[in-house]
């Protein structure tokens, strides 16, 4: 069994990544409203913000790697 993608998988892959990077970007987005406008007082929510927003950029690594490796062939 090959790991050589479709012109069509790798364009669905290239999709793929570009959407969780938006979805990391906002969670980003939210990281940054917390410094900016909420801290100290909103503290509390550190960990859950963080956790979320570490899953979402692990995803759109995990995804840009496969991608990239597909694309060296």
């Amino acid at each position: 069994m090959s790991d050589v993608l479709t012109p069509e998988d790798l364009q669905a892959l290239d999709k793929e990544v570009k959407k969780l990077k938006r979805i990391a970007s906002e969670w980003a987005s939210q990281m940054h409203d917390l410094v900016e406008d909420r801290l100290p007082a909103a503290y509390q929510e550190i960990p859950t913000l963080s956790q979320s927003t570490y899953e979402a950029c692990k995803a759109w690594a995990d995804a840009n790697a496969r991608l990239a490796a597909a694309q060296k062939g």
